[in-house]
């Protein structure tokens, strides 16, 4: 599960790590918080066009990966909040999907700007553990027929203590065709190679490895 605040969070976050495990057979469930309503300097957009819009664009992102599904939860760009609501409904699809490995941004990050980032990241710790394991936080959760689940590692992207490494060498280019289907924010990428930065960060990420392209996650393993 691919847990993020907005569409394209994930394609520069972890695309391909996705990209790698879809073409293994893994499937891959992506959840995307807000509907990235605010996402746009074009005056003449309105939020619902913009909404409309990146949705669309997160789809045919998800597609280019193999993504099995995407689920929109809907709040507002910008308006995320550690509540118990926000948490219940990651608890749900957490025991609707039981993934293996949830993925999702780094709460910690001394420098992550935007705070939609940081409440995802919190809240997906606190529903993966304990909330999503414990058959009593959610009584009524059992009596929709969801069992508890526990989910066996995190992996939080834009980790400033990066200590696992995918390889992502092979899935580069697969990584890049999924940012460039979000067509609204390439805009801000202007230049001649607007991915080269991104380039350049992978193969740093592979220093000292035996392939040239990474994506860094800090690893959390999960008690069983």
């Amino acid at each position: 599960m691919i847990l993020c605040a907005h569409p394209d969070d994930a394609e520069f976050g972890a695309a391909g790590t996705v990209a790698r495990w879809t073409s293994e057979g893994r499937e891959v469930v992506y959840v995307i918080c807000t509907d990235g309503d605010k996402g746009s300097g074009d005056r003449t957009l309105t939020p619902e066009q913009i909404s409309a819009m990146r949705k669309k664009e997160q789809r045919a992102a998800a597609e280019t990966l193999g993504v099995r599904e995407v689920v929109f939860l809907g709040y507002p760009d910008q308006g995320l909040e550690d509540t118990p609501e926000l948490r219940k409904a990651i608890v749900r699809l957490i025991r609707i999907y039981r993934p293996q490995t949830l993925v999702t941004s780094d709460p910690y990050r001394r420098y992550l700007w935007h705070r939609d980032h940081r409440i995802v990241g919190q809240v997906a710790m606190d529903a993966v553990f304990p909330y999503a394991r414990d058959h009593l936080a959610y009584p009524d959760l059992l009596e929709e027929g969801l069992e508890p689940h526990k989910v066996e590692e995190i992996l939080f992207w834009a980790a400033e203590d990066i200590n696992f490494r995918s390889d992502i060498s092979v899935t580069f280019d697969r990584k890049i065709a999924a940012l460039r289907c979000h067509e609204s924010q390439m805009k801000a990428f202007n230049s001649s190679d607007p991915f080269g930065w991104l380039k350049n960060r992978c193969r740093e990420m592979a220093q000292g490895e035996s392939y040239e392209l990474a994506e860094g996650f800090h690893r959390v393993e999960l008690p069983q």
